[in-house]
């Protein structure tokens, strides 16, 4: 690949050396071996690349994409430009022959419902013969072949290789869950969206973008990267979502006046109900997978599959049969006549959701084990807690990922809220231990929920990561009962 060819479109300096040059490989990493790569400095939270260009040439490097001034010896190009992120993602596009124009590209975007949504859209669409690719927080997938996520969004060289990917596998559609580090780190600058989707937007990664504005306006970039923009209606910072959009913007909402609108919506334990009131008629919608969340993942579904010229026949009888996220709301029935849930809930709207639809159908007391994790946004932890007091007739607090954090102290600050509401609470850091407990303390007609981890199958600790599978711990101990 000549290295002129690779910068088109950017904004560059050729500081030293010869920009037309052949280069055989981009990396980010300078531990990466290679005969002629091109180095691309990044300038991380936590180190700089900047800092190991010298090791990048010892392995190969000829050239060095930088946003600093440096200076170097050694015979190689230096090409500086204002942002090595933003950089990185069109030198990716245009390595990979801009391969997110080749398929139908739907980012969905939010703090919660963007996994349910890429789930529910993508089981429309196979249903309807399309072979699909799915970027997300459980997986990577193409077609049938499942590969290993490692963030929600992968870093724009990896990004376009897996597009490149999906090309060469012939993806027709392809579902991703956009992050708002994505948005803001320019992972996905130069993709080509033909829908985006707004979801909510609630406290989280305030740890990151510092403030709620910060976090609006990250979501936000989305729709002026998109063809048709798909935002929820009901969202308070709707406004900031859409006010420097430049794409055709279609909305959904249950309270307000939207293109896709859910009236007498009936929720219980088996699903929801509602009647889609939109400019193609009137409809009856059932999908068996219960909360108002539901309603709100499902009109944002079908209104991308509208724009993606999907029969709303075909539509509404997927969904009647839909499958929801595993981990998500997910299921168990004791033989003891009580019901267990496991949730990925972990923002204190995610579990609000998951903790009033419960409310809205449980007949006995509702029991919540949750946590929250380490080195992520503190200010939610008394928030979280007292949610789960208002709703709960019992607390379980506990460990999630307390990764370098004291679990105890953790465990402390999410006290802070619960003990504002109710003094019916125990802290037990070992989450099996308060798992077991809330399962034994649970009789006919009450619901467990436990929240926090849903499909995850570790724990991370401060000094090691374990397998850690809340479902697995339900599934055992409700089999014990059975024994």
């Amino acid at each position: 690949m000549e290295l002129s060819k690779l910068l088109t479109g950017l904004n560059y300096v050729c500081v030293k050396g010869n920009e037309h040059q052949e280069v055989d490989h981009m990396i980010y990493d300078s531990r990466i071996k290679t005969n002629a790569g091109l180095f691309i400095a990044i300038e991380g939270f936590k180190t700089d690349g900047h800092q190991f260009i010298e090791a990048a040439i010892a392995n190969g490097a000829k050239a060095i994409l930088v946003q600093k001034d440096v200076e170097i010896k050694e015979d190689v190009t230096i090409i500086k430009v204002e942002d090595t992120r933003l950089a990185m993602a069109l030198v990716a596009n245009n390595a990979y022959g801009h391969p997110s124009k080749q398929f139908e590209l739907v980012g969905v975007t939010g703090t919660n419902g963007k996994t349910s949504i890429t789930f529910l859209l993508g089981q429309i669409l196979e249903a309807y013969h399309k072979k699909i690719g799915i970027i997300g927080t459980i997986e990577n997938r193409i077609g049938s072949q499942i590969l290993k996520a490692e963030r929600t969004t992968p870093e724009s060289l990896d990004l376009q290789a897996l597009f490149k990917k999906m090309v060469e596998s012939q993806v027709e559609t392809t579902l991703m869950e956009v992050s708002s580090h994505a948005l803001a780190l320019s992972r996905v600058a130069g993709s080509d969206f033909k829908v985006g989707i707004f979801t909510n937007l609630t406290q989280d990664h305030l740890d990151f973008h510092q403030t709620m504005e910060n976090y609006a306006a990250a979501k936000a970039k989305l729709f002026t990267m998109c063809e048709t923009g798909i935002v929820n209606k009901d969202s308070e910072y709707i406004n900031e979502i859409i006010k420097g959009a430049t794409c055709n913007l279609v909305t959904y909402a249950i309270d307000k006046d939207a293109d896709y609108k859910a009236t007498n919506v009936i929720i219980t334990a088996a699903g929801v109900e509602y009647t889609l009131v939109c400019d193609q008629g009137t409809f009856k919608v059932d999908v068996p997978i219960p909360g108002k969340f539901t309603v709100y993942n499902t009109l944002a579904v079908i209104a991308a599959a509208r724009a993606l010229e999907i029969p709303m026949t075909h539509i509404l009888a997927t969904l009647k049969i839909a499958k929801g996220v595993p981990g998500r709301v997910q299921a168990f029935k004791s033989i003891k006549g009580y019901s267990v849930l496991v949730d990925y809930a972990h923002t204190p709207d995610g579990l609000e959701n998951v903790l009033s639809t419960i409310k809205e159908f449980a007949q006995g007391h509702i029991i919540t084990v949750f946590g929250c994790g380490g080195d992520r946004d503190k200010t939610k932890r008394p928030i979280m807690g007292k949610i789960a007091a208002t709703y709960s007739d019992h607390v379980f607090i506990t460990s999630d990922n307390p990764r370098t954090e004291d679990p105890l102290l953790i465990l402390d600050e999410v006290e802070v809220g619960v003990k504002a509401i109710t003094d019916n609470y125990v802290k037990v850091e070992d989450r099996k231990a308060a798992i077991e407990m809330a399962l034994s303390e649970a009789k006919a007609e009450d619901v467990v929920l436990i929240a926090g981890k849903g499909h995850e199958n570790y724990q991370i600790l401060k000094d090691r990561i374990i397998h850690f599978d809340d479902s697995e711990i339900v599934n055992a101990y409700l089999q014990g009962e059975i024994e």
